[in-house]
């Protein structure tokens, strides 16, 4: 018990990291998966297709390599150049993958929507605007709030792959750990810590959907 209390401070560090990480990515994804959404089933094709060729590509290849190549590529880009931070490179490929699920995500839902409610609102003469905010939106955040869910449980896992970038999160406080003192206890205490950051977030999204459920009444 000693020890496990003795690791626990640079635990809780690398947790902190973790976590600012989470919701960060949340805070960003979220909405802009909703506006690729949005783009995505728009009347403009242009517009429409380039945002199909961006999910495809970040669904389509891994996110360590995503991390890597803007951590690494960028700065060997002509014309970009650009080194970012870690963090701030981490946070940016986060951003663009989980936007690209998350887009598809809502573009299923708003699509999943009955196509009478649009024109009904239509003779009511709401805007496109007002209707997506008053009837379609609602009832979308309902029937996204699964998937969303499972998203987001698999990103508070996906930020162990920041570790590749050096940054001191969770899991590689405690692979230092472990490797410092040949203890396989901290493994032990981060997997508790990752259960822990996973049933408060499912206990959340039950909340939401208990609450969300009423528009199926």
């Amino acid at each position: 018990m000693d020890y496990v209390l003795g690791i626990l401070p640079p635990l809780l560090e690398g947790t902190v990291v973790t976590l600012q990480m989470f919701f960060a990515t949340i805070v960003l994804a979220l909405p802009l998966g909703l506006l690729l959404a949005l783009a995505r089933i728009s009347r403009f094709k242009v517009l429409s297709r380039a945002v199909g060729v961006y999910i495809w590509l970040f669904r389509g290849t891994p996110l360590m390599l995503q991390l890597l190549f803007i951590y690494f590529g960028l700065p060997f880009l002509p014309y970009v150049g650009v080194r970012l931070p870690d963090f701030s490179a981490a946070l940016l490929a986060f951003v663009l993958n989980y936007a690209a699920y998350f887009a598809e995500i809502f573009r299923a839902g708003i699509q999943s929507i009955d196509r009478g409610q649009y024109e009904g609102a239509k003779v009511l003469g709401m805007t496109y605007v007002q209707t997506m905010r008053r009837i379609v939106l609602p009832q979308v955040i309902k029937r996204v709030l699964p998937p969303v869910s499972n998203e987001t449980i698999t990103l508070v896992k996906d930020t162990s792959l920041i570790y590749v970038l050096a940054m001191n999160d969770l899991l590689r406080t405690t692979r230092a750990i472990v490797q410092r003192d040949f203890n396989t206890m901290p493994f032990i205490v981060a997997a508790v810590f990752y259960l822990v950051m996973t049933l408060v977030l499912t206990w959340l999204f039950q909340k939401l959907e208990k609450k969300y459920a009423v528009y199926d009444e």
